[in-house]
C-alpha cells in the first residue's frame, strides 16, 4: 500500500504505549501483517507465534523442522533455539523468557504477538495457563516488553480474556479496534488496485459487501460495481458465496444462536428492542440473550441505540453489518446483480443499506455539517400513536448537539435529485411536530437531508430543509 492510513489506523495509539494489549476485530482484517507494520514503523522487533493444528495436542507440541512454512509452530526458530521443541507449553513459554531477558534488560524492547488465540488454546493444549503464569510472574514486570494477543473468535475472546475470572482477570490494559474500512479509505484502496469508479458505485458495493479488507482485495480492474457483486457473491464459484454460513461458525461458539438473532434483526430495519427481539425470535427470556448481543456487538454485527430521550433500558438492536444484510435478502433470490439494481426491490434495499452507511460515517456528516467540534449524541427516535386519532413518527437518525441544536435527518439513495412532494412536505411537518411535542425538546430542530444526488429545488425544499450533506462528504 502506498497510504499508510490503509493499512494501519493513524489513530491506533502507540504500541510503546503499553505492556499488554488484545485484538478482537472485523474478520480477515490482516491483523498480523498490520501489527508488523506498526512496530517497523516505530522501530520496535517482533515476534510472531502462529498457530498449527498440531499445537491442539494434548501437553505437547510438535514442529516439523523439515518445514518452515507460516501455516508451522515458529517458537524455536524464532528465538535461535536449535534443540528439540519443547515438549510442553510451560517449557515453551520457559524458554521464551530466557530469549527476551536479555534483550529487555538491556534496554531494547520487544513486541510478542500471539495469533488466532483460540487457536493456540484449544481444548487440552494446556496453553492459557502457561501463558497466564508467564504473564503474572514474569511479562508484566518488564517495562520493555508489549504483549499481543489476537483472535477472531470473538465469544472465545471475550470470555477467555475480556472477561476472564482466573489468572487473566483484569489484565487487558489496551484494545486495538479494528473497524472496518471507511468510504474514505475504502476509495483508497480500490485505486491502489487500479480500480477507478465514481463514487456512487463505491457506496453500492460497500452498502453489499462493507468494508473488509479482504472482501475489496477481490474485486477486478475494469468491471462496475454491479458486475463485482455478480462476481463476488452470485456467480458460479463466487468466493463470498458460502461465507455467511463459515463467517458465523468461525467466529461464535453455538453460532445457530446469533444467526437466530441476526435473522430476527433482519426483518425489522428499524432496529428492535430485547424484548421484541425475544418475541421475534422465539427464544426463552433465560436463553442467553444479553451474551450474544454483547458478542456481535463487540463483533460489529450489530450496534446498540439508545433511542432519543430514552435509557438503556429502552436501547434498540440494528443489523448494522452489510455483507450479512445483502445475504439475507438476497441470497435466495439469487441473481444477476445487473438485472435486480433498479427494481423496487432493489430500491426498498438499497434506502436501508444506505441508512446503515449514515450510521458509519457519522463524523464525516458531523464535519460536513460544519460541527465536528461539538459535542454530539447520536440516537434515532420512534413513537407508536396511542390512538386512531393520533400520528406516530419515526426518525432514524438524530444528531443532539451540545449547542441546543438537533438535527433530524432523512436519507435519500436516488439516482436522480429527490424532490419533496406536496403529499411528503406533509409527512414531515407532522413529523416534526409530534417530535417537539413528545419529547418536549426546547431545541431548535434543523431538518437535514442526507443524500446521494441531492435534492431537488422546490418550494418544499426551500421551506422545510435547513441543512444537506451529499455523498461525497462521506467520503472525506
Amino acid at each position: 500500500m502506498k497510504s499508510k492510513k490503509a493499512d494501519f489506523p493513524p489513530d491506533w495509539p502507540p504500541l510503546t504505549a503499553t505492556p499488554v494489549t488484545r485484538r478482537i476485530g472485523i474478520r480477515k482484517a490482516g491483523i498480523d501483517r498490520r501489527l508488523r507494520k506498526a512496530a517497523r514503523w516505530q522501530n520496535l522487533p517482533c515476534s510472531l507465534l502462529l498457530p498449527s493444528a498440531n499445537l491442539l495436542r494434548p501437553y505437547r507440541l510438535t514442529q516439523h523442522t523439515a518445514s518452515r512454512s507460516a501455516s508451522k509452530f515458529r517458537a524455536c526458530h524464532a528465538t535461535g533455539y536449535k534443540h528439540a521443541c519443547p515438549g510442553s507449553w510451560q517449557d515453551a513459554f520457559r524458554e521464551l523468557v530466557q530469549y527476551l531477558e536479555p534483550l529487555v534488560n538491556k534496554g531494547k524492547r520487544r513486541v510478542i504477538f500471539f495469533d488466532e488465540l483460540p487457536w493456540l488454546a484449544g481444548r487440552n493444549s494446556r496453553f492459557l495457563p502457561a501463558f497466564e503464569y508467564f504473564w503474572n510472574s514474569w511479562a508484566s514486570r518488564q517495562k520493555r516488553l508489549i504483549v499481543v494477543v489476537c483472535g477472531s473468535a470473538a465469544s472465545w475472546m471475550i470470555a477467555k480474556v475480556l472477561r476472564q475470572k482466573g489468572g487473566l482477570h483484569n489484565r487487558v490494559t489496551l484494545r486495538l479496534p479494528l473497524h472496518p474500512f471507511t468510504l474514505g479509505e475504502t476509495e483508497e484502496l480500490l485505486k491502489f488496485q487500479g480500480i477507478k469508479w465514481e463514487r456512487s458505485q463505491i457506496a453500492e458495493l460497500y452498502m453489499a459487501i462493507g468494508g473488509i479488507p479482504f472482501y475489496l482485495s477481490l474485486v477486478e480492474k475494469g468491471k462496475s460495481a454491479s458486475q463485482a457483486i455478480d462476481d463476488l457473491i452470485f456467480a458460479e464459484d463466487a468466493p463470498l458465496h458460502d461465507e455467511f454460513d463459515e463467517l458465523y461458525a468461525a467466529l461464535f461458539e453455538h453460532h445457530e444462536r446469533h444467526l437466530t438473532v441476526v435473522r430476527a434483526l433482519a426483518k425489522k430495519q428499524q432496529g428492535l428492542t430485547r424484548g421484541e427481539i425475544l418475541k421475534l425470535a422465539r427464544m426463552p427470556s433465560g436463553g442467553n440473550l444479553t451474551t450474544i448481543l454483547d458478542e456481535l456487538e463487540t463483533s460489529g454485527f450489530i450496534s446498540r441505540i439508545i433511542p432519543f430521550g430514552k435509557t438503556g433500558r429502552d436501547a434498540l438492536y440494528r443489523l448494522m453489518d452489510e455483507y450479512t444484510l445483502f445475504h439475507l435478502r438476497w441470497a435466495q433470490r439469487g441473481g444477476p446483480w445487473t438485472q435486480i439494481r433498479g427494481t423496487p426491490a432493489w430500491r426498498s434495499w438499497s434506502g436501508y443499506a444506505f441508512e446503515n452507511l449514515c450510521f458509519r460515517h457519522v463524523r464525516q456528516i458531523q464535519a460536513a455539517l460544519g460541527i465536528a467540534g461539538v459535542q454530539v449524541e447520536v440516537s434515532a427516535w420512534r413513537v407508536q400513536p396511542k390512538s386512531q386519532h393520533e400520528a406516530g413518527a419515526q426518525i432514524d437518525l438524530i444528531i443532539d448537539r451540545r449547542d441546543d441544536v438537533i438535527h433530524l435527518c432523512e436519507m435519500k439513495f436516488t439516482d436522480a435529485p429527490f424532490a419533496i412532494t406536496k403529499k411528503y412536505a406533509g409527512e414531515l411537518r407532522s413529523k416534526e411536530e409530534v417530535f417537539r411535542e413528545r419529547t418536549s425538546t426546547r431545541k431548535s430542530l434543523f431538518l437535514t437531508f442526507v443524500t446521494k444526488s441531492g435534492l431537488s429545488e422546490n418550494q418544499y425544499s426551500l421551506e422545510l430543509v435547513d441543512a444537506q450533506v451529499h455523498l461525497g462528504a462521506l467520503f472525506e
